[in-house]
């Protein structure tokens, strides 16, 4: 009989957590070339990344949200790419409900770098470099962080569905 109910029990909270993943909204478009143009340029280049950093983390211990953190620079298509997904009507709201988001320049891979190695990037292999926390800090994706560093070869439904990955349910508090 126990064993039984440690099998409904395990059941159960494997359903549970199956029903908290989070889906991306479906998107109106099915390819990079259908983004809207001209792309964003999304990093403030003359931005403090801490500073940046910083506020995100603010907004998120009051907002019970995650962060999330873009790291690249206005000369990478893929970085303008994964902007261009972030922007669309359908993404942004997905976006706001469930982050704060910090766009972080690191220029050619010569500023910022403090950022990534404060949430335990070593060092950026490709941009955009995406990592995800919680509002205390704690990193929920370094290992997958570079994953949309080739965002001009997905789909932006893709791209929607590896940011609804990390995300959180909302906090109605």
């Amino acid at each position: 009989m126990r064993r039984i109910a440690s099998a409904l029990i395990v059941l159960l909270v494997g359903l549970t957590a199956a029903a908290a993943e989070i889906s991306a909204p479906p998107l109106k478009i099915a390819t990079v070339a259908s983004l809207p143009v001209p792309l964003p340029y999304p990093y403030d280049e003359r931005a403090s990344g801490d500073k940046t950093v910083g506020d995100a983390f603010a907004r998120a211990k009051v907002s019970h949200k995650r962060v999330l953190i873009d790291m690249g620079g206005n000369w990478c298509a893929d970085c303008r790419i994964l902007a261009g997904v972030m922007a669309l009507p359908e993404m942004k709201r997905f976006l706001g409900q469930h982050y704060e988001i910090a766009m972080v320049d690191v220029g050619r891979f010569d500023k910022n770098l403090q950022i990534p190695a404060r949430f335990g990037v070593k060092k950026l292999v490709g941009v955009p470099t995406v990592v995800v926390a919680e509002a205390s800090g704690k990193t929920l994706n370094v290992a997958n962080s570079a994953d949309l560093a080739e965002a001009r070869e997905m789909s932006p439904q893709k791209i929607a569905d590896w940011l609804a990955r990390w995300a959180a349910p909302v906090d109605v508090r």
